[in-house]
């Protein structure tokens, strides 16, 4: 790979503006929601806010687990709001989204791991706005299938479900979280509804060698999955893991055409992709 160690001209991002980005960041405010457009500093945010399209993320925005990665907080999460569901689901229909991404931190704090909110905020999103398709980024659940199972009875579009980096890495990088245990519950989706799309993405520059970038990419399509994002991983604060180097644009492509050739239905592939970008394009 072309590996480049000092940030480079493509790695810019446009200061957010336009009405849309407004009324959203307003909404956001006003009913106190959390998004992870925000918490984890995505570079996307001026886009896909200017285009009405935000992540929610549910559950509080504090997580239980500490990934080296990630700029969303770690520590005690505050108590569930039980009516968070509904919260997000009018704000959804006020913003007239036809795609609605909804994440969620890890609650490993809670007897059912979340899972009562996740299913309450589907089915709310879903009553307030019918005509609506609905994409579930969620955590692991620890495996637990049981929890899995209630988001698969929900019937969301896609479930997706982040492995983020190379088997090597995984134990350094998302410390609690285990490679085989991600790749288990991408399989079992797909297993127990095959209508549901999959989908995982992985991150660029955390010091992974190529032949482990394509490993891992099989191992990703022996899941089953449907949707590949790959992107370049920015350390959101010094306090995090550091970019080991940068990938050149080039090389995201041909990863592209790579993981096309492999099979995947839809892959998202360059430096600023994040898991949920240009998500209204991955249930078509």
């Amino acid at each position: 790979m072309n590996l480049i160690k000092k940030k480079p001209n493509w790695i810019r991002v446009r200061i957010p503006i336009g009405k849309n980005y407004k009324k959203l960041q307003k909404l956001v405010s006003l009913h106190k929601l959390n998004t992870i457009c925000q918490s984890g500093s995505c570079p996307n945010i001026g886009e896909c806010w200017g285009k009405g399209v935000a992540t929610f993320m549910i559950l509080g925005n504090i997580c239980t687990r500490s990934c080296k990665f990630c700029g969303v907080k770690t520590g005690r999460p505050e108590e569930v709001d039980w009516k968070e569901p509904e919260k997000v689901a009018r704000s959804i229909k006020i913003l007239e989204i036809k795609h609605a991404v909804l994440t969620s931190v890890n609650r490993d704090d809670l007897k059912d791991l979340g899972s009562s909110i996740w299913v309450k905020t589907i089915q709310m999103t879903r009553y307030l706005n019918p005509d609506i398709t609905i994409e579930t980024l969620i955590p692991d659940f620890k495996g637990n299938k049981k929890i899995i199972n209630k988001i698969i009875d929900t019937h969301p579009e896609v479930i997706s479900h982040n492995l983020e980096t190379v088997p090597r890495l995984t134990k350094e990088i998302r410390v609690q979280a285990k490679y085989d245990r991600s790749l288990e519950v991408l399989q079992y989706i797909k297993e127990k509804n095959k209508n549901i799309r999959t989908k995982t993405g992985i991150m660029l520059g955390l010091g992974e060698k190529e032949e482990e970038i394509l490993e891992t990419l099989r191992d990703i399509k022996n899941s089953q999955v449907d949707i590949l994002t790959i992107g370049q991983y920015l350390q959101p604060s010094l306090k995090h893991f550091p970019v080991r180097f940068f990938v050149d644009p080039d090389k995201f492509q041909e990863l592209k055409e790579i993981g096309l050739k492999m099979g995947f239905k839809y892959v998202e592939s360059g430096p600023l992709v994040r898991s949920s970008y240009h998500a209204e394009k991955h249930v078509k």
